[in-house]
């Protein structure tokens, strides 16, 4: 006679079960990490947004020239691409240096010269990580990752970046 060797069918049903009830736990837990890395990453472009701004502002100052300026120097080099408001703020990358004259194009466009990243991608039509749309004059760029609408949104007439995180 042959000795069985191996799981019962009770051990296996019991087995299934534990990991059933360890997998309804531990699911939600996973969800919720997710859900914060989303956030984080919204979190994170606005804040690199808002350094990107400060530092075009910081660079028109040190120029000391007060106007109106397309292509920036001493920022961008080699390209000099960012253009300045008469305040100072970067209002685009094609001659326009009127805050009022931001469309999601110009939005688009300023987002890739500022950010300088191949890690986050706008687009002016959903498929990118950020959809760039003009919300009352200001750019907003809205993650595309979840449907919740986290979005950074920048002020091109002060400078203001806002990181607008939905609970």
């Amino acid at each position: 006679m042959k000795k069985m060797s191996g799981f019962t069918l009770i051990e296996l049903v019991v087995v299934i079960a534990v990991l059933a009830i360890l997998s309804a736990v531990a699911f939600p837990k996973f969800a919720e990490i997710s859900d914060e890395a989303h956030r984080s990453a919204v979190e994170g472009a606005g804040g690199s947004f808002t350094s990107s701004v400060s530092l075009v502002r910081a660079q028109w100052l040190a120029n000391g020239t007060r106007t109106a300026i397309t292509d920036l120097p001493g920022y961008g080099e080699p390209d000099n691409v960012i253009d300045v408001s008469v305040d100072g703020w970067p209002t685009g990358v094609n001659g326009n240096t009127n805050p009022s004259g931001m469309t999601a194009a110009e939005c688009n466009a300023l987002w890739g010269a500022l950010m300088n990243t191949n890690g986050l991608t706008t687009s002016t039509a959903v498929g990118e990580d950020y959809l760039t749309t003009v919300n009352s004059g200001d750019c907003r760029y809205t993650y595309q990752a979840t449907v919740d609408g986290h979005n950074v949104e920048y002020d091109p007439n002060t400078g203001t970046v806002y990181t607008d995180i939905q609970p």
